[in-house]
């Protein structure tokens, strides 16, 4: 099959965004919490966080334009917190219905059935049922003039691991921690490891230094 941007632009919407969403292949799932400075919490999914560099330890994540309310971005520009709980097989379900359009007081956290987890003095609620789940801080926002989404840049404040998840290297264990990987809007996948690799050198061929 073939698109070009006049195909593209033909197709039903539904259509055409199912096919855009799924294009970049797997992306990362994980709930976003946060709490508006008048105490109301809120918590939804979203698959567009990516490592933006360790030393500081920054990540960003993209949200989506203000065509209605966006009660996340709202209350950690407000507060300039939140957390982001990696989601594993056990809570797909709940996770997938915090994309619901809850009213402003009603919090997800209470609507799906997770519970919000205060930690180490944080201003932002924890999903007590993830097993890795980051305290972000954020350091800036911008407003991108292409199409009116929000890139959300945050230093990593707390990184709450459960036990044995952490190699002696380092290395988290993504796969042993359950967490699914999200396709398009709606498809969630379990992965299998294929091999961890050698620092890459131009002088050394590439090997595999662990299943």
């Amino acid at each position: 099959m073939h698109f070009n941007t006049q195909s593209l632009d033909a197709l039903p919407k539904t259509t055409r965004v199912n096919l855009i969403n799924s294009l970049t292949g797997f992306k990362s799932a994980n709930l976003i919490g946060t709490r508006s400075n008048n105490g109301q919490e809120n918590l939804s999914i979203v698959g567009s966080c990516f490592h933006l560099g360790a030393d500081p330890a920054l990540m960003g994540m993209i949200i989506r334009p203000h065509s209605v309310d966006r009660h996340s971005l709202e209350y950690l520009q407000e507060t300039g917190y939140f957390t982001l709980n990696h989601v594993h097989e056990g809570i797909i379900g709940a996770a997938h219905q915090t994309s619901a359009r809850y009213p402003r007081e009603v919090s997800e956290f209470g609507a799906t059935g997770l519970t919000p987890l205060y930690s180490h003095d944080f201003p932002a609620p924890f999903v007590a049922e993830s097993r890795i789940r980051l305290g972000m801080k954020v350091i800036e926002t911008q407003d991108l003039a292409v199409n009116g989404t929000v890139l959300v840049i945050a230093a990593i404040e707390h990184v709450l691991l459960a036990q044995g998840l952490m190699a002696s290297d380092g290395y988290v264990d993504v796969e042993e921690a359950g967490t699914v990987a999200l396709s398009g809007l709606d498809s969630y996948h379990l992965t299998r490891r294929v091999g961890r690799w050698r620092y890459a050198k131009p002088d050394l061929t590439p090997q595999k230094i662990s299943d």
